[in-house]
Formats: structure tokens, sequence, C-alpha cells
């Protein structure tokens, strides 16, 4: 839900990969055409919609950032979330319930879809360097390390004005994790199931939040997870070699060094037949990034999303 330079997504029921040569996979529900990617080429990111499981969101979206700065989506379009063929200059995507964030090289953010909860009100936001996609809300991390958040805040998800040295962040259902430069995580919002826990966790490159549950990679490769495992989304912790993590509302994915693909937790869309994927490769980051970033962890810059 990140939007960095991705090449993996977890949707609420669909797994989407970008493959090195630009083109893209996509397994799982595709009842709004969300899987409907097979023709996609140039593509350097991609972001999948995610929302919490209720009877009234199982439809979700996708999208491509290509590598000419514009954006390619499929999916549910009930909001508008999927109108980005005009856009240009983007460097990075970010998809939401209902919504798209897309980042302009000048540091500056579009939106389109829903934002009767203020999570699409972004216009004001400047210097940014990531953006992320929960629910109802939207989180980005500016040049200089500082947070921004806008939308539902019922929580605390969006309390992040605090927050200082980030090199990403990542917006679940009802929860916010971020990425310090030095490798520490840390998580406001709610923290019925777990998924805030992570002030113990050090030496990360890379966090994902999905609805109810966050996982991290460590720079040995290694994958921690905290939250709600109901469906086995935490069971990570015999994965060795993982450069990437994505997490879905149930379901969570690991990239491999080798461009393999990782999956645990609920299969019950069959957004797990990724055996058959291979070089899923992550590009490499592009445009500005948090300062100190590079000099003081340089693999949180190519891993994070």
């Amino acid at each position: 839900m990140l939007a960095n330079p991705s090449a993996l997504a977890a949707g609420r029921r669909h797994s989407v990969g970008r493959r090195w040569d630009g083109t893209v996979l996509a397994v799982g529900n595709t009842a709004a055409d969300e899987c409907r990617v097979e023709r996609w080429e140039d593509v350097v990111a991609v972001a999948a919609g995610n929302v919490h499981t209720a009877t009234n969101t199982g439809r979700s979206h996708t999208l491509g950032l290509r590598s000419d700065g514009t954006v390619l989506a499929t999916g549910w379009n009930g909001d508008g979330q999927c109108d980005v063929a005009g856009w240009r200059g983007i460097t990075a995507v970010a998809a939401g319930w209902r919504r798209t964030l897309g980042l302009l090289a000048n540091g500056r953010v579009l939106a389109v879809g829903r934002s009767s909860e203020g999570q699409c009100d972004v216009q004001s936001w400047r210097e940014m360097v990531v953006l992320s996609c929960g629910d109802w809300h939207s989180v980005g991390v500016r040049s200089d390390g500082s947070a921004l958040a806008t939308g539902n805040n019922r929580r605390r998800q969006c309390a992040v004005e605090g927050w200082r040295d980030l090199a990403a962040i990542s917006a679940g259902y009802l929860h916010t994790v971020g990425l310090r430069v030095d490798g520490r995580a840390v998580a406001t919002g709610d923290r019925a199931t777990g998924a805030c826990e992570v002030d113990e966790w050090e030496d990360m490159v890379a966090l994902g939040a999905g609805s109810y549950h966050t996982v991290g990679v460590t720079a040995s490769g290694r994958v921690l997870a905290a939250g709600d495992n109901s469906y086995g989304q935490c069971e990570v912790g015999d994965w060795r070699d993982i450069v990437a993590v994505a997490a879905g509302s149930t379901h969570t994915l690991g990239l491999r060094a080798n461009g393999t693909v990782m999956t645990t937790g609920n299969n019950a869309d069959r957004q797990f037949e990724v055996d058959a994927w291979s070089g899923v490769l992550p590009p490499q980051a592009s445009g500005p990034r948090p300062r100190e970033l590079t000099r003081r962890h340089p693999r949180a810059a190519d891993t994070s999303f």
C-alpha cells in the first residue's frame, strides 16, 4: 500500500507482481477486473487497493506506474479511483479503498476517488517522497523525514505529527507504521489487534501494513510480523532472503532475492497462485528520498514499500 518503487502488491483478495521486463502478473479475485494486467508493459511499480474484510469491501483496483510517468489502472472504478489516464510526470503511486494517489516529481500529490473523510485532501502537501493509502486515511513522508496524514483519525491513525527521520511509511485499516532511517519502527493507531507492537523491531529495511497486521523485513532478509493472525498472515518466521513485503487484508507476500514470491494467510480467492512467478525484481528507486537515508541505511531506499 506504499508509494515507493515496488514490485509487489497485495490487495483485498488479489496479488500483483511487476517483472524485470516491465510486464505485470496478477492472481486472485478479479470480479472487478482488478487482475486484468496481461497487456501492461513498461511498468516500473505496482500498487493494489486494499481494504479490511467486510461484506461491502470485496472489490478492488490495481495500478501500474509506467516508465514515462503515466499511470495504468484496472478494476473497480465506482468512485473514479481509476480515472488517471490524464496523469503525467508521476514518480510513484498508492492505492487505497476507492482512491488513488500519485506523487509528482516536484513533491506535490494528485488524488482521485472517494474523499468523504478527507482522505484525498492532499492539495497542500509539498516536498513529499513517499505515499501510502489506508482504508480511510492517507499518509506520506516529506523530504525532511517528517510525516503528514489526512482522513479518518478515529483511532489516532493520523497522529504522525511528531515522527521524524522517516524513510518509509505504510497505512493499514486503523493503524499506521513508519520506518526510521536508523532501522527502527514506529506505529500509531488501533492497538487492539497488536498491529502496532513494533517498538522492539530493529535493523528493518521495509515495512508493510495490512488491515490488522504489520510485517517487516530485516537487513538479514528475515521477516517479522505483528497483529492479527486469524488466517496465518503472520506465519513468516521461516522466510529467508526476503527483500520486500506486501500486506493485504488477510494475506502476506514476500519477495525473495531470486525473484520468486512467498505467501501466507488467506487463500480463499487463490491469491497464492504465484508458484510460476519469476523475475519479480524490485526496480531501482529513483527521485528524492528522505535526507541521510542512503548514508545511514542504504538498503531501505531500494526495498521498502
